[in-house]
């Protein structure tokens, strides 16, 4: 079948060529009835707006498409930063192509290849690491690039972060605060950029106290649930086990939270009303936070405003905004729920000093 164009709308609805142009535009002027009769002629005839044919008459480039790469859309964070980057592409009439790379260098390259193939107006990248060089000759041949979560080695673009190392601080200073001295880390990669500011943060903490960190009591490279729940099989098991745990991603604090409620070997969600062994702060909060007993701890980012701060970035330079690029970091927040106010316990001082 012959694919149905503006003419055959404008003739289905009575109206001139101009005005469905008008309303498939969206622009201002027209009226309700008329808007009505040529969505309905639109419907009827499937007809569907050729946004190549409008670019060039518009005497524009672009594709309407931008590209966003994370580390793993599965994790909740990713998931709603990535639906506010939709939601702020939608606005524009542009389309959003995704990839993962599971923080393989060699992955992210070839999701950033296939996109720039597809001829993107821009991209935003959540990096791995090493550096971002490559993404140098599609930057000169016009595609625009804002990197969001970590910054980008060898690249001078647009960068939206959060204070990821003031945000651990505060969660480890809540445990500190709390009489716990033996404060363990499970991290991610510690090569991740996000993973070493949030040990670092811990190391602020420990040392603001007087304190230093027990190499027994740190695990890195934790990067499935399983990871999570050996890792803290290992902590409990020690001589001195710790009294609370920094978790640093809401993938970690899950683990942890299904180990602790397998330890007993019974077979129900921590909501209905067992306590948690070990006090603990984790790093993103989690659905469910609110639901547990105790309520979870955590060290809160808007991944909502991490997502909508790129995208208008993106969408500046995309629209021509030329000026030096912009290091945006955002801050976090602690939302105290009684988790990480689990009192250590010290035979030289009283519970909860």
């Amino acid at each position: 079948m012959k694919r149905p164009t503006m003419k055959d709308v404008a003739e289905a609805a009575g109206v001139s060529l101009m005005t469905v142009s008008r309303v498939v535009s969206h622009a201002p002027g027209v009226s309700p009835d008329t808007v009505a009769k040529v969505e309905q002629a639109v419907r009827r005839l499937g007809y569907q707006r050729n946004l190549n044919a409008r670019n060039l008459r518009q005497k524009r480039l672009g594709t309407s498409t931008i590209g966003l790469v994370v580390d793993d859309l599965a994790n909740p964070f990713y998931a709603l930063m990535a639906r506010s980057i939709e939601d702020e592409a939608h606005r524009r009439g542009c389309v959003v192509l995704v990839g993962s790379t599971n923080d393989e260098p060699r992955r992210e390259r070839e999701v950033i290849a296939a996109f720039t193939a597809r001829q993107v107006d821009g991209l935003i990248v959540v990096p791995t690491i090493g550096s971002h060089g490559f993404l140098r000759p599609a930057m000169e041949a016009g595609t625009q690039v804002v990197c969001v979560d970590r910054p980008a080695e060898g690249l001078d673009v647009d960068t939206v972060t959060v204070d990821n190392r003031d945000g651990a601080r505060h969660a480890v200073t809540h445990l500190l605060g709390h009489g716990h001295d033996r404060i363990a880390y499970l991290g991610d990669r510690y090569d991740i950029w996000t993973q070493r500011e949030r040990y670092a943060g811990y190391l602020d903490a420990l040392f603001a106290h007087g304190l230093s960190a027990d190499p027994a009591l740190v695990r890195h490279g934790l990067r499935s649930h399983l990871d999570a729940r050996l890792a803290l099989a290992d902590l409990r098991a020690l001589p001195d086990p710790p009294t609370a745990l920094f978790t640093s991603n809401d993938l970690i604090t899950q683990g942890v939270l299904d180990a602790m409620d397998d330890s007993d070997g019974q077979d129900r969600p921590r909501a209905a009303g067992r306590p948690l062994p070990m006090a603990i702060v984790g790093f993103d909060d989690l659905p469910l936070a609110k639901r547990l007993d105790p309520p979870l701890t955590v060290v809160s980012q808007d991944p909502v405003a991490v997502g909508s701060t790129a995208a208008n970035l993106l969408f500046s330079r995309i629209a021509g905004d030329r000026s030096a690029p912009r290091k945006v970091i955002l801050l976090t927040r602690l939302v105290e729920r009684r988790s990480g106010e689990r009192p250590g316990h010290r035979p030289d001082r009283p519970a909860g000093t």
